[in-house]
C-alpha cells in the first residue's frame, strides 16, 4: 500500500456506504465500513464522506431501501481514523436543529482534532421527511434561516436569532473545538438552483456538485461554475474565495453498469452518465482533468465499494503523485 506524502495537489475523498444494496449488495455493517475506512486513509484517501438519508425510494422500486444514520457514522468515523478529513454530503438541514447541529459539529471537532468538513443542504426526498414526521414544505426558507444560526455559531460562538421557522436565543457554544472558527461549511448545490447557489455564496466555504447534476463530466461541471459564479456576483462574493468539490462516479471492473439501465430522460441522451473507468492512468487523467478546471477536492463514488475495490484505487492514487510532482 501507499500512503499520500503531501505532495499531491488534488485532494481525493471516498464515499463510504450506507443505503442498502447502492455501491455494493446488501447490507454493510458497521464493522465492515470502518474496515474500509481504515484501508482507504492506508493507501493515502485524503477525506471520507458519508451521506444523510433515513430511508430511500429509488424510481420504480416496490421498497424504500434502508440507510444507517450520518452523524452517527461520521462519529465514529472521527474516533477510528487518524489523518483524513470526514465530511457530510450533504446533510439535510430540516432534520436537525441548527443550533444542535452547531454543537454536534463542534464536538466531532474535537473527537476527531479538527477534521471535519459539514456539507449542508436543504434536503430533496419528501419520502424521507413524511416518513420520519418532517416538515417538506419551504424546504430552503427554513435552510435559509438554519444556516445563519449555524454559521454564525461555529464561527463566532454565538448567536441571537429569531426567524419564522427557528430561533436560538442568546445562544453560545462551549467549548470550543481545535479550529477557532470551527469547521469549514460546505453547501451542495444544483444546476438550475439560483436561490440554493446564493445562500452558498453568502455564507460557505466550500461548496459541491454531485456527479447526477454533471453528467459526471468537467463539460457539466463547468456550466454549474458559471451558474454559481453568477450567484457569487450577486451577492458580492468572490468566486475564488469558496472551494468547489465535485463529487465524481468511478466504476470498478466488476460493478453492476446500473448506469445504462437509468431511464432516457434521466440525463440528456447527447450526454448520458457514465463512470471514469480504465486503468490507473485513464482514471488519474479523467480526475485532473476537474483540477485543470479549478477544483482542488473530489469525492469518489465508487461502484462496487469495498475493502477490495479501495485497495485497486492506490495505482490511481500513485499516478496522481506523480503527476502532481
Amino acid at each position: 500500500m501507499s500512503v499520500a506524502d503531501g505532495s499531491r495537489t488534488l485532494k481525493v475523498g471516498l464515499m463510504l456506504p450506507q443505503v442498502d444494496g447502492m455501491s455494493g449488495p446488501g447490507v454493510r455493517r458497521w464493522s465492515q465500513v470502518a474496515d474500509m475506512a481504515r484501508v482507504a486513509e492506508d493507501i493515502g484517501i485524503d477525506s471520507l464522506w458519508v451521506v444523510d438519508h433515513l430511508i430511500y425510494e429509488m424510481v420504480g422500486e416496490a421498497e424504500a431501501r434502508g440507510c444507517w444514520e450520518a452523524w452517527s457514522f461520521l462519529s465514529a468515523l472521527a474516533a477510528i481514523t487518524n489523518r483524513v478529513e470526514l465530511g457530510t454530503l450533504v446533510l439535510a438541514m430540516g432534520w436537525r436543529n441548527p443550533a444542535l447541529l452547531a454543537k454536534m459539529a463542534d464536538t466531532v471537532e474535537e473527537i476527531s482534532d479538527g477534521r471535519v468538513i459539514l456539507g449542508l443542504g436543504s434536503g430533496y426526498h419528501q419520502r424521507e421527511f413524511d416518513a420520519f414526521g418532517f416538515p417538506y414544505g419551504y424546504k430552503v426558507s427554513r435552510f435559509e434561516e438554519a444556516i445563519q444560526i449555524v454559521s454564525k455559531l461555529l464561527r463566532t460562538g454565538e448567536v441571537d436569532f429569531k426567524g419564522k421557522f427557528h430561533s436560538a436565543r442568546e445562544c453560545v457554544l462551549k467549548p470550543r473545538g481545535p479550529r477557532r472558527d470551527g469547521p469549514p461549511i460546505m453547501i451542495g448545490t444544483n444546476s438550475g438552483s439560483p436561490r440554493m447557489q446564493r445562500i452558498a455564496a453568502k455564507y460557505a466555504d466550500m461548496w459541491n456538485v454531485f456527479y447526477d447534476n454533471t453528467a459526471n463530466n468537467v463539460s457539466g461541471y463547468k456550466k454549474v461554475k458559471a451558474e454559481f459564479d453568477v450567484a457569487c456576483k450577486d451577492e458580492g462574493r468572490d468566486p475564488d474565495t469558496l472551494i468547489p468539490s465535485v463529487t465524481t462516479l468511478v466504476a470498478d471492473d466488476s460493478a453492476d453498469p446500473w448506469w445504462d439501465r437509468l431511464p432516457t430522460s434521466h440525463f440528456a441522451e447527447e450526454d448520458p452518465l457514465k463512470p471514469l473507468q480504465g486503468d490507473p492512468a485513464e482514471i488519474a487523467q479523467g480526475l485532473l482533468a476537474y483540477e485543470k478546471a479549478g477544483v482542488p477536492h473530489i469525492q469518489l463514488a465508487l461502484e462496487p465499494t469495498d475493502c477490495k475495490t479501495i485497495e485497486a484505487l492506490a495505482p490511481i492514487l500513485e499516478e496522481l503523485d506523480k503527476l502532481s510532482r
